[in-house]
């Protein structure tokens, strides 16, 4: 959790997907899960998409929730998948619709590309299940993994993974490749501010430094796979850097792992962090 402040009653949750990627929940979902739970904030950083807004910020306010507009999006250094949260972002910006459009349909390609090495392995998935599931989302490896268990080609998601789509199995295609430095831009050119998305999984703390003079301007502190010691190690950075820092569980399905939305508890004073930036480059 993050240190106390003056809002330290009221509670947030920055990392959480929908099934407008690949997530399980639906949006109505989602909110009455915060809801109940009596977050102040949330934000739905759903992968490489935006349409869960602008409706999030209509029903949030219906509930009393301020739900902040977020992504998330890929980027890859030398091999490394670095995820990258931004917030704040304009939803609506000409260049960044486009952009994510783009990436949408490279992850369109990519499943389509994954199914047929899945096929020529002799596991004869149809590309229409994996459609079915993601529905109109962005697609992803979880969509074909859960795919695989319905048509019952594995035994679990996990299995799945493991042992097909993984990144090291022969059906494993590569996602359309960004910079670290590619995406800050983009963000920032959606009026939003870039947050490195759980370092403590990732590794990537030698290249931080790197990564804030290329525009970095905030790290997610606290996660659900983020131990305590990892919580202090990231908040002091981000108090030395100038950095915004955040949290969130990184909700995606309670099917498929133990993370629970809401958990762990990080305070308003997250929020606050990122509007100090947003009026810093006002």
């Amino acid at each position: 959790m993050l240190p106390d402040t003056d809002q330290s009653k009221k509670y947030v949750d920055l990392h959480i997907h929908t099934k407008y990627s690949d997530g399980s929940c639906t949006l109505s979902e989602i909110l009455d899960i915060a809801s109940a739970k009596g977050l102040s904030a949330i934000s739905i950083t759903d992968h490489d998409c935006t349409d869960a807004y602008p409706l999030a910020l209509e029903a949030g306010n219906a509930l009393g929730i301020e739900v902040i507009p977020g992504v998330e999006l890929s980027s890859e250094i030398q091999g490394i998948d670095i995820h990258i949260l931004g917030y704040y972002v304009d939803f609506d910006n000409p260049v960044f619709i486009a952009k994510l459009q783009e990436m949408k349909e490279a992850r369109y390609d990519r499943a389509q590309k994954i199914v047929s090495n899945l096929n020529k392995q002799g596991i004869d998935l149809r590309f229409e299940t994996v459609l079915s599931i993601a529905g109109e989302g962005a697609i992803g490896r979880p969509h074909i993994a859960s795919a695989m268990l319905k048509e019952e080609f594995v035994f679990s998601f996990r299995e799945a993974f493991d042992k097909f789509i993984g990144y090291d199995s022969p059906a494993y295609v590569e996602k359309l490749r960004m910079s670290p430095r590619e995406v800050f831009d983009l963000i920032k050119t959606a009026g939003g501010i870039p947050v490195l998305a759980h370092p403590g999984v990732t590794g990537v703390d030698e290249r931080i430094q790197e990564f804030i003079r290329e525009g970095l301007q905030g790290i997610e502190v606290s996660h659900s796979e983020h131990p305590d010691a990892a919580v202090r190690h990231y908040f002091k950075m981000c108090k030395k850097n100038g950095l915004a820092h955040t949290g969130g569980s990184d909700f995606h399905s309670s099917n498929h792992s133990k993370i629970e939305l809401g958990y762990p508890r990080v305070t308003y004073a997250a929020v606050e962090s990122l509007k100090e930036k947003l009026c810093q480059y006002a």
